[in-house]
């Protein structure tokens, strides 16, 4: 394994942060300052032993890669997709990773001998955008890829709302008429702007779908240009939404999807200024200049969930600045 960043280490206390995806792992060491002390990458594995192992094996590889004795490691964070119980630390229906029900904080507790604590990987990453880029106040992470979360963050806290779901606008629907989601509804904003609704919509070969469909949205083609239109129609909708819902200052837009760059980023303004085109109300809004791109490669995932795992005696309170 290599490590991406290592910025020195000295007798200081270690804080990791690992983030699970299908098919790898993000892992941050970060001191008591904030500072990423190193980063790496690891397979994940499939079914619920193989992730507490594929987890296990990154913390300690870590230690091994950035240099530090495991004995410096006072907390780690985990974010993971699927519903997380964070108090206990239960995992229920991952289902890309294997995982029915799984008490990751405890079987990965009882390896390492470290706490754990476990959140869900949008509620993380949302943490950890609003930490890194400095927002203060309310802010919202508004994650587009195969399919599209947000997590909100309001005073440096995690928002969940009354059960869990603050934020979750994947599956509001904007279109009764629209496309059929998951989720048995039609025209979910999750059908307009999520990676893999869009593959399946586009429906040809080729193992970057959404890169395909904006190239050749580029030459002119009219079922790519329609899905390009409706991935910015369903994006501005999100942040419409999370605005006007919890009257976030700012929307971060992370994501596979934001690998698109500029050409995404416009696109969403574009569509949020034509939105607004005709309604006062949402110009003085002025929605367009409240969303920003995460860069891409942004530890914000991985970051937020050594925040989680600092967090296990601090109530999820973050110190900014």
């Amino acid at each position: 394994m290599t490590v991406i960043q290592n910025a020195g280490l000295d007798s200081r206390q270690v804080r990791v942060g690992l983030d699970v995806g299908g098919t790898k792992i993000d892992a941050v060491a970060v001191s008591e300052a904030g500072e990423i002390l190193g980063r790496l990458r690891r397979p994940t594995g499939w079914g619920e032993d193989a992730v507490v192992t594929s987890i296990v094996d990154a913390v300690t590889s870590l230690a091994d890669e950035v240099g530090y004795p495991m004995g410096d490691v006072r907390s780690v964070g985990v974010g993971i997709p699927g519903l997380v119980d964070a108090e206990t630390g239960r995992v229920l229906h991952a289902v890309n990773l294997g995982v029915e029900s799984l008490d990751l904080a405890a079987r990965a507790q009882d390896v390492i001998g470290v706490p754990f604590r476990v959140e869900n990987d949008v509620k993380a990453a949302a943490l950890g955008a609003a930490v890194l880029s400095g927002a203060a106040g309310s802010m919202a992470y508004l994650n587009l890829g195969t399919g599209v979360a947000a997590g909100i963050v309001i005073d440096g806290t995690i928002w969940r709302g009354s059960r869990g779901t603050a934020g979750e606008v994947g599956h509001i629907s904007v279109d009764p008429n629209g496309r059929l989601c998951g989720c048995g509804q039609r025209g979910c904003i999750e059908t307009f702007c999520g990676g893999g609704a869009l593959a399946r919509a586009w429906g040809r070969p080729g193992a970057l779908p959404i890169l395909d469909i904006f190239e050749a949205a580029d030459e002119g083609d009219l079922q790519a240009s329609a899905l390009r239109a409706d991935l910015f129609h369903g994006a501005a909708a999100a942040v419409r939404i999370l605005v006007l819902s919890a009257d976030v200052e700012t929307v971060i837009i992370g994501g596979g999807i934001t690998a698109l760059g500029a050409s995404l980023e416009n696109g969403i303004r574009a569509a949020l200024l034509a939105d607004a085109d005709t309604s006062p109300f949402m110009r003085s809004l002025q929605l367009d200049a409240r969303i920003e791109l995460l860069p891409v490669g942004s530890p914000a995932a991985a970051f937020g969930a050594a925040v989680v795992g600092a967090s296990a005696s601090e109530k999820e309170i973050v110190a900014h600045g």
